[in-house]
């Protein structure tokens, strides 16, 4: 999926923007209010990771901000400000989690699983379509019961097409799950990621309309 991480701090940003590219997840990463205000204004992701302690403007301020523009982007706020008056304004203003510092970057990404999960409806952590089944919580797969073995990138595709069986993502969709801004963008490389997807599911598991993009499963109607 693709994250935008709202961050000042160096050290922890690049820790935590390097845990989340090793899972196979686009990262942008930027340093203030301001400049989270404006990404968020123009760019769309899957997830936010928002600090509350930031120049220029309050992380809190972002987060009204976003949900009074009717932007309903999931968002984990990770803070140092641990007192439950903190906790509740940063829930009420509309966060879906509310994480303290210091914090272990595998809860860390567990919690980013739940929330995900939870804006797509799904109580059930597994996603299967047409026999392969895909598993958010260990990132396994597998097909007919056989398991899967798959690259972090690989993945990533396989999970944006799986969430939305049916519809068609373009290549620039599927793109920006795969690279944050400064990661050099492989003119091939979806072609790629779907070529080995479908020598390991099955040359008929992913679908390509001409000049428009992928799909799995069944079309859905007017797609």
């Amino acid at each position: 999926m693709r994250v935008l991480l709202v961050e000042d701090d160096g050290m922890i940003g690049e820790s935590v923007r390097t845990a989340l590219r090793q899972s196979g997840d686009a990262v942008d990463w930027v340093r203030s209010g301001a400049a989270a205000d404006g990404t968020l204004a123009t760019e769309r992701f899957d997830l936010v990771l928002l600090d509350l302690g930031l120049p220029q403007r309050d992380g809190l301020d972002v987060l009204r901000a976003l949900r009074a523009r009717g932007d309903a982007t999931p968002v984990i706020v990770l803070t140092a400000r641990d007192a439950l008056a903190s906790r509740v304004a940063g829930l009420d203003a509309g966060a879906d989690d509310y994480i303290v510092k210091p914090f272990e970057l595998d809860e860390l990404l567990a919690r980013m699983r739940a929330v995900t999960r939870r804006h797509a409806g799904r109580a059930e952590p597994a996603i299967e379509v047409q026999g392969v089944v895909l598993h958010p919580t260990t990132r396994q797969v597998t097909r007919h019961g056989t398991p899967v073995a798959l690259s972090s990138r690989e993945y990533a595709v396989l999970e944006a097409l799986m969430l939305r069986p049916g519809a068609i993502l373009s290549r620039a969709q599927l793109e920006n799950r795969l690279y944050g801004w400064g990661e050099e963008l492989e003119s091939n490389a979806i072609s790629v990621y779907v070529h080995q997807l479908r020598r390991k599911l099955g040359e008929g598991f992913i679908h390509t309309v001409r000049g428009i993009g992928y799909y799995v499963g069944a079309p859905k109607a007017g797609a």
